[in-house]
């Protein structure tokens, strides 16, 4: 590897090395991916410890800076969040190869069989800030799918996701797949950042993975193209015909269990016929649980509320505040989700199957839920193994990416001795 301070060599000679990975990626066999991600699962739970130590050095590192607990939480591993890598690794593991199933497949008229199947789509690029478990998924995804990938993390795990990448570099030896196919950036000067988004000659697509101003970064100055991940202002509308005991946990949920991930709720939204009833039980639960909430002039009266203004409504708290407000009905809410929300996913808690029908259809969010906490969000718990991200836009890809929607597809025509006239 070239001169540490010398980025753009640095950034060239990773990409150079990816590319040449990425090739050999492509007809690399099934059972040599299996068996890599299985070995960098072993590799994790047997060196829990060193990876538990380098976490420890990025939080105490953390609490110096004085990054939020929301901020902190994602960058926190314990031995119950490393056992998650683990099984993340062992289900992408077990997963079916992506690469070369056919999509579709018909014969013309004019003699020809045609087949479009999956392949992969060479080089990923991830950005990514203070989570090491992306570390892991990004790379198990991509390997799985074919690809090479270049991983550039944040500061805040430099340590955390270096000791994870270290055991993805051992799977991938152990099954004789090249080394080169999941590198890390190895300095943590913005400058590496600055040249990724403009590698098109090694890098086919980037994957952002943060806050709102990492992400408008690469949109905005990226010459790759991206898979956006925008902010997730989740919303979840409590309908008319709600449950009580449905929404009393279903938004105590989505709320409070990790404040700081993309699928916690933001912004309540509660039908007029139930704010006095549901509602404020609803809102009541949140402040005895800790949560501050942001409340419209129809909910300040609940002991606790504090005043909400405009400002708060389309915010991405990842912190124990939640804005709250009283609508009219359905298409007040629908409105309202429109005006202020991410496409990122959005819930509905009712009974009423017509207004299902009418919340689905009339929103566009990468995620619409019904009667389900909103932390769900998430490719793991799609049975997807792990996630890269959720893409929040239209093209490509969209909601939770796994190693299947990190593949392309190219056409297989066969003929015999067909001509055209």
């Amino acid at each position: 590897m070239k001169d540490l301070t010398d980025i753009p060599a640095l950034m060239a000679e990773i990409g150079r090395r990816a590319r040449v990975a990425a090739e050999e990626l492509a007809v690399a066999t099934s059972e040599a991916k299996q068996a890599a991600l299985e070995a960098a699962a072993d590799q994790v739970w047997s060196r829990r410890e060193a990876i538990l130590a380098a976490n420890a050095e990025d939080m105490a590192a953390g609490h110096e800076k004085g990054l939020t607990a929301a901020m902190l939480d994602r960058l926190m591993l314990d031995e119950k969040r490393l056992w998650g890598i683990v099984e993340g690794l062992r289900a992408v593991a077990a997963q079916d190869d992506p690469v070369g199933q056919v999509i579709a497949e018909w014969d013309r008229p004019n003699g020809l069989h045609i087949r479009r199947v999956r392949t992969p789509l060479g080089v990923v690029g991830v950005i990514y800030e203070s989570r090491p478990n992306v570390t892991a998924d990004a790379g198990a995804l991509c390997l799985k799918a074919g690809n090479a990938v270049i991983l550039r993390g944040g500061s805040e795990s430099f340590h955390s996701s270096g000791a994870i990448h270290a055991c993805l570099v051992e799977g991938l030896r152990a099954a004789g797949l090249p080394e080169d196919a999941i590198q890390r950036v190895p300095v943590t000067d913005r400058a590496a950042v600055q040249i990724m988004l403009g590698m098109t000659g090694y890098i086919d697509v980037i994957v952002p993975r943060g806050g709102k101003g990492l992400v408008g970064l690469v949109q905005r100055e990226a010459r790759v193209p991206v898979f956006a991940h925008l902010e997730g202002i989740v919303h979840i509308y409590l309908d008319a015909e709600a449950d009580p005991e449905k929404a009393l946990k279903v938004v105590l949920n989505a709320k409070t269990r990790r404040t700081g991930i993309c699928g916690a709720a933001e912004c309540l939204l509660i039908h007029r016929e139930i704010a006095d009833t549901i509602g404020q039980g609803v809102i009541r639960a949140l402040i005895d649980a800790g949560v501050e909430v942001r409340g419209d002039a129809a909910l300040q009266e609940i002991p606790g509320v504090t005043p909400a203004s405009e400002d708060h409504w389309g915010r991405e708290y990842l912190d124990s505040i939640i804005a709250a407000k009283v609508v009219e009905d359905i298409d007040a809410a629908i409105a309202h989700i429109r005006r202020y929300g991410s496409n990122h996913t959005d819930c509905i808690v009712t009974e009423d199957a017509g207004a299902v029908e009418r919340f689905f259809a009339r929103l566009d969010s990468a995620i619409l839920m019904h009667n389900a906490s909103t932390q769900f969000a998430d490719g793991g718990e799609f049975g997807m193994g792990a996630e890269i991200g959720i893409a929040t836009g239209k093209m490509h890809a969209r909601g939770p990416v796994g190693a299947e929607q990190l593949t392309s597809f190219k056409y297989l025509v066969t003929g015999d001795g067909a001509v055209r006239d």
